[in-house]
């Protein structure tokens, strides 16, 4: 059973791959023939436009017709190898591993699978070398590892990079040369020769430019607005008081260890007037408790001599028979 096995899916790969090529290459032709009568008209107009003076124009334009022709050389290069392949459709059947003769062939066909959705058909082909060769050999042809064998042609025409300005002179050049075209390439050489800049890079280093420029006054304006808003939250009345109360502090300590003069000449200029006129306060309030201490004791006084003296005067008055 199993040698009938082999035998049966030798021939349905056989048939398949055969199909699938045939149908590849039919569709491409058309396709190539197709493309050469778009690529006929997409080139007068752009020698309308040169002719015109409208170059902007023809330099965007220009593009489109590269990425035209270079699809149509990858059709060219991929109907050649889908050729070789049916012709050797044989020994693909009778090896189970991929012929090095035809490792470049069927890995240029596999990674161009993907990228010409115009053509089905290699998707197929894609497909059943996958069942055969295994997923590993898809990847590898798909990713271009290393060792991949796929086309550089292929993979250059395939590329989805904006072509060169050199490319795009040349093919200008072409134009206007096959249209029998008097146009001066000057003004478009030295556009396309210009060093541009990567707008991504660019942006973002215009942006970090301009960041730095404004993180400075930004910084020098938060401390502006730190410096203006200290004497709103910290009125100037309460400030003095802050100063009052901080000075009594020191004067009150100082006092203990130290001379009055001592504290006077630590004490800062702001605060001496305030120390004088505390202390001339004190000295004061001293002095009244003093007289008013004083007074307390001349009444106190007063008050016993006035006590004492009273029985003594009522005694003088009396009588003698009472005693």
């Amino acid at each position: 059973m199993s040698l009938l096995n082999q035998l049966f899916n030798r021939g349905v790969f056989g048939a398949k791959c055969k199909t699938s090529l045939n149908f590849a290459i039919a569709r491409m032709k058309l396709l190539q023939n197709k493309r050469d009568m778009h690529l006929k008209h997409m080139k007068q107009e752009i020698a309308q436009f040169l002719q015109a003076g409208q170059e902007p124009i023809a330099r965007i334009r220009v593009e489109h017709v590269i990425r035209e022709m270079n699809l149509w050389a990858a059709y060219e290069i991929l109907e050649l190898f889908c050729e070789f392949v049916l012709a050797r459709v044989p020994i693909l059947e009778s090896q189970k591993e991929c012929p090095r003769e035809l490792r470049e062939a069927i890995a240029s066909i596999i990674f161009a699978a993907p990228r010409c959705s115009e053509v089905p058909d290699l998707l197929q082909l894609k497909n059943l070398f996958g069942t055969k060769y295994g997923k590993e050999f898809i990847m590898v042809s798909s990713e271009l590892r290393p060792d991949s064998g796929v086309n550089r042609t292929i993979i250059e025409k395939l590329s989805p990079a904006s072509p060169s300005g050199e490319t795009r002179l040349k093919v200008l050049k072409e134009i206007a040369k096959e249209y029998s075209l008097n146009w001066d390439s000057s003004a478009t050489e030295a556009e396309f020769m210009k060093s541009h800049e990567d707008l991504l890079g660019g942006a973002k280093q215009i942006h970090r430019q301009d960041s730095v420029s404004e993180s400075r006054p930004s910084q020098q304006g938060h401390t502006q607005s730190l410096v203006s808003r200290e004497p709103e939250v910290l009125p100037a009345e309460a400030t003095q008081r802050l100063q009052k109360l901080q000075a009594q502090n020191l004067v009150s300590k100082n006092m203990s260890s130290s001379p009055k003069l001592h504290v006077a000449t630590q004490a800062p200029p702001d605060t001496r007037r305030d120390q004088s006129d505390i202390m001339e306060r004190a000295q004061a309030a001293i002095a009244s408790a003093d007289h008013a201490t004083a007074a307390a004791r001349a009444a106190a006084q007063l008050v016993n001599v006035s006590y004492w003296a009273a029985p003594a005067v009522a005694a003088e008055g009396k009588p003698s028979n009472l005693m």
